[in-house]
């Protein structure tokens, strides 16, 4: 069955989203932390609520930092490794709850879906790309990076948080246009000329977002920029003279950035809408109802299961 309507939520932004945002005094019978779990469970029960999806998938970080996007850009989110040199600093208290999460919603049966050398955002991507021929397909993250997969035409939206809400708003082509000055398809140019220092996307020096717009409707995107600059124009309404020599300087890390920043659509999953159905039963009713027990996950699970219509399994009470 083609999906009708396919929602995918960046895991990683929820749970770190839920951590950050909800209370650290929520804590299991044992006294563990959970109100990441709980958090992303509750998350997903509004997002369920609000949108009615026919479809479902948690997209997962394989690797947060796959060795060819380093390869290309050495500086790509090194401000976020670990002390061992090569996993991602994460607190202790949410570092104990990430494989909690991961568990239980694969117990009770909801997709979690990743892919070797990929980050989320290129399973959610490949996702975007597959399946919005058959339907719309709504991306739900607060990060602003998915801009570059909104499009209109073929139905592909965002869904951002609303400050520390819990509510969420839908991102179009217009919401794109409004907050960056140019087209979706135009975002990875965009963020290569401005930067990203939340993923270690150096930029151009001097070069913000309304700069990197402006530039990019007068010379029509990246590529007329750079020969813009190598030919040392400068005039109103287009570069500087410092502007252009910043360019000129930023050329060898021009020429990878794009290919960094752009989400990949392309991953050999190897599934089917039909892999990414709603649960019509909970997958694996004990380790469901152990899990709820051990963590003490009660409205919250209770929530989940109520939205997706499915019963209460015995010891999950």
């Amino acid at each position: 069955m083609a999906p009708s309507q396919l929602l995918v939520v960046d895991t990683s932004y929820l749970f770190f989203r839920a951590f950050h945002g909800v209370p650290g005094t929520l804590r299991s019978p044992s006294g563990a932390p959970i109100n990441a779990i709980r958090g992303t469970l509750d998350t997903i029960a509004r997002l369920l609520e609000d949108r009615r999806p026919s479809h479902l998938a948690c997209a997962w970080d394989q690797e947060w930092r796959p060795a060819w996007r380093v390869d290309l850009l050495a500086s790509y989110k090194t401000h976020r490794v670990a002390a061992d040199g090569h996993s991602e600093e994460i607190p202790e208290e949410l570092l104990a709850q990430i494989p909690v999460i991961r568990r239980a919603l694969t117990a009770l049966g909801l997709p979690v879906l990743g892919a070797p050398a990929a980050e989320a955002d290129d399973v959610i991507g490949t996702l975007a790309a597959l399946f919005a021929p058959t339907g719309p397909v709504t991306v739900a993250s607060g990060d602003r990076d998915f801009t570059q997969l909104v499009d209109d035409a073929t139905g592909v939206g965002l869904l951002t948080p609303v400050g520390r809400t819990p509510g969420w708003r839908e991102i179009h082509e217009a919401q794109v246009r409004e907050a960056y000055g140019v087209a979706p398809a135009a975002y990875v140019e965009l963020a290569s000329l401005r930067g990203d220092s939340s993923d270690g996307i150096p930029g151009v020096p001097g070069i913000g977002d309304k700069t990197a717009a402006r530039l990019l409707e007068r010379y029509g995107d990246l590529a007329g920029v750079r020969r813009a600059a190598a030919d040392g124009v400068v005039e109103r309404g287009g570069l500087t003279a410092r502007q252009a020599e910043a360019i000129r300087a930023a050329a060898d890390y021009l020429d990878v950035a794009p290919r960094v920043i752009r989400i990949r659509r392309d991953l050999p999953l190897g599934i089917t809408a039909e892999d990414l159905t709603l649960p019509r039963t909970v997958a694996d009713p004990a380790a469901w109802s152990q899990l709820v027990e051990t963590y003490g996950l009660g409205s919250s699970a209770g929530r989940l299961l109520q939205t997706l219509g499915l019963p209460t399994p015995e010891g999950a009470r």
